[in-house]
């Protein structure tokens, strides 16, 4: 009887340590399955990043190709301006060439108003309308060619500024957005590796 209860004994000991090994694989096997789940999770997190990754850095190098393309038309402009101060340069030209020869007929104009008060004669008279019609010509032309210049100047000074305002406001808003995205790219490298350290962590025995 003794035996028996002995050998009962034992049983009952080996079945509670048997029912406590088979718990104890239970929540092995419950948080194997939760760490497969966590594991599943931080995949799909991690595609996700991988995703957002990518469309930032296309809209980077979008960025990228506009502010080229900014840049190439801001040296189109100031060769724009360049050829238009070229030409304000050859218009002055003009104009100094134009004045020095009023100058000359000026002093011719004199010197006949001289011979014209010595000797009054029809020829003196043909010569002088000839001369006051030259004159009145050139005069038009000097002022044809100042109203052109100063038009040229405002009109080539109004489009530069046009030009850089543009260029300096585009500038300022790709700045922006190419801060901005890099902030949220460093956020989203910043958020994969905590996953990864997470992962590590839960994974590590």
């Amino acid at each position: 009887m003794e035996d028996s209860g002995a050998i009962l004994s034992h049983l009952s000991a080996l079945k509670d340590m048997l029912d406590q090994v088979n718990e104890e694989i239970e929540a092995n096997i419950q948080l194997t399955r939760e760490i497969e789940s966590e594991i599943v999770k931080c995949s799909e997190f991690s595609r996700d990043l991988a995703v957002r990754e990518s469309e930032l850095m296309k809209t980077v190098y979008m960025l990228q190709y506009e502010i080229e393309g900014l840049m190439a038309i801001n040296a189109e402009s100031r060769k724009t301006m360049e050829c238009l101060e070229k030409e304000m340069s050859c218009l002055k030209m003009k104009q100094a060439k134009i004045l020095g020869r009023m100058n000359k007929k000026r002093e011719a104009f004199s010197t006949l108003c001289l011979d014209f008060q010595k000797e009054i004669d029809e020829d003196g008279n043909g010569k002088l309308g000839k001369l006051l019609t030259e004159k009145e010509c050139l005069e038009n032309e000097v002022h044809l060619l100042k109203r052109k210049t100063s038009s040229l100047q405002s009109s080539m000074s109004e489009f530069i500024e046009e030009i850089l305002e543009d260029i300096d406001a585009q500038n300022s808003a790709l700045i922006v957005e190419i801060e901005s995205g890099n902030l949220e790219n460093d956020k989203l490298v910043k958020d994969i590796n905590e996953l990864k350290t997470a992962l590590l962590a839960v994974i590590s025995p």
